[in-house]
């Protein structure tokens, strides 16, 4: 990695459209646990070469496990939590009927 340290962006900061607030590349470089957050690529692309740095940065089988997970679109996120909460309905959680 050329001796420059994993954590030289860690500091960064910009809103998270996820979250609706201010955040570390730190914090999303970590946000999936061991993995960072799925749309980190694009959220941090305009201020410094991120894809480049996660890829010197993560063990290779990790790179690959984040490659292969996709940022999912506003609209599937929305769709997603419309069924979660129709199944809770449908299995009498979160009804507050006598």
């Amino acid at each position: 990695m050329g001796g420059e340290s994993v954590d030289r962006f860690d500091k960064l900061e910009i809103r998270c459209p996820r979250l609706g607030h201010e955040l570390t590349f730190a914090y999303c470089r970590r946000e999936g646990g061991d993995l960072p957050c799925p749309r980190v690529i694009q959220c941090w692309e305009a201020f410094f070469p991120v894809e480049k740095h996660l890829r010197e940065s993560l063990r290779p089988g990790d790179w690959e496990r984040f490659a292969a997970q996709a940022p999912q679109d506003k609209r599937v996120s929305l769709f997603d939590l419309i069924e979660q909460a129709r199944a809770r309905v449908r299995n009498g959680e979160g009804t507050s009927r006598g």
